[in-house]
């Protein structure tokens, strides 16, 4: 059981380190940079990392079956898309609106896994649904908000963001054989970097700005916590774990990048943020909770 109990650990870990992106991407444009600079940062790092992890392991690609490419293929552009659609999405929406648009990935992915495999979403799994979509309302302090002045292109980005991270959690969930973790991690990031390279800020590689300046820091930061810890934790755990319950548990990116806002920038904690936190938490560790229950009777 507690064997079981770690690859949810796993994807908790994995979407707790997406939580604090935000929030280092705020404190890189508080010191300059735009979230475009910071967006690339990210991948171009996180791709060199993964790439000297790969060197000091593997040293050698293996031989990938064309299925298991194109799962890899767009896992990685997945990553990047969801990327760059959230940061576009931060142009028209107000950050805690496009933060729920981002997690309607959710029930969006939990839509995608039962169309895939042809079921319908257990008891437990529509309960925990239904304590996310209720907490994230809270916990990003909408309630109060005026959402008729909300341009449309907000809505499809911001909308795009959380379809493109449940595709993205679908391929990933998909385990391809004879392919490491860590080369499973280097390529997707391959990809991303490519596709991240056409609309953010490529020249930040040959201008000098990256690897002379206080964004190699962030890039750093941001590689690590939004490209290998994530890629590497998905890869190992969302296999075992099946895409349904993943696109669950991942829901602790809300309440991570909240604490990550108080604590880092300073920005206020009312009782409804506490309270849709709470909700969040019970929502995520609800099915996982259930179904242990279920096994050991």
């Amino acid at each position: 059981m507690k064997y079981k109990l770690l690859y949810p650990i796993l994807i908790i870990i994995a979407s707790s380190s997406y939580g604090i992106l935000s929030t280092i991407v705020k404190v890189a444009m508080n010191h300059g940079y735009t979230s475009a600079e910071a967006t690339a940062s990210q991948y171009v790092i996180g791709f060199f990392l993964a790439l000297i992890l790969f060197l000091i392991t593997q040293r050698k690609l293996p031989k990938i079956s064309r299925s298991g490419l194109i799962f890899i293929i767009f896992a990685g552009l997945c990553t990047g898309t969801t990327g760059i659609v959230y940061n576009q999405s931060l142009n028209y929406l107000p950050a805690s609106l496009a933060v729920v648009l981002l997690f309607q990935f959710t029930w969006i992915g939990m839509l995608i896994d039962c169309l895939l495999r042809k079921r319908l979403p257990s008891r437990p799994q529509v309960f925990a649904l239904v304590f996310l979509f209720l907490g994230t309302i809270f916990a990003a302090g909408i309630i109060d908000v005026d959402l008729s002045s909300i341009p449309w292109q907000g809505w499809v980005f911001g909308l795009s963001s959380a379809v493109s991270f449940s595709i993205f959690i679908q391929f990933n969930s998909r385990p391809v054989e004879g392919v490491s973790t860590i080369t499973r991690t280097l390529l997707m990031s391959f990809f991303a970097v490519l596709l991240i390279s056409l609309f953010t800020s490529p020249e930040i590689i040959w201008n000098g700005k990256l690897f002379g300046s206080e964004l190699l820091i962030f890039g750093l930061i941001l590689g690590v916590f939004g490209i290998i810890l994530p890629i590497l934790l998905f890869s190992i755990a969302a296999p075992k774990v099946g895409g349904g319950l993943t696109s669950i548990l991942s829901a602790m990116e809300l309440p991570v990048a909240i604490f990550a806002s108080v604590i880092v920038l300073g920005e206020t904690l009312t009782f409804l943020q506490v309270m849709g936190i709470v909700l969040v938490i019970i929502g995520m560790v609800l099915p996982t909770v259930l179904a242990q229950r279920k096994k050991s009777v």
